[in-house]
């Protein structure tokens, strides 16, 4: 998996784990402060859709993820 690969699976998997943790009718509930974390990542995305700019992609690369799949 490249970097835009996994950065978009790990984005996904918190706003489903956030809206499972964070809606009332979710027997997972814990908390509604669960919804600014869901409000954080979906912010997050939309800023690297406008800038190319992702802080996880560059931390993945850093950790030797290659950016495009061969």
């Amino acid at each position: 998996m490249s970097t835009w690969q996994i950065t978009r699976v790990v984005a996904g998997s918190f706003i489903i784990l956030s809206l499972a943790l964070g809606l009332p009718v979710s027997p997972l509930f814990h908390s509604t402060y669960w919804l600014w974390f869901t409000a954080f990542v979906g912010l997050n995305l939309l800023q690297s859709g406008f800038t190319n700019w992702c802080l996880m992609e560059s931390l993945m690369a850093r950790l030797g993820v290659h950016r495009e799949q061969s």
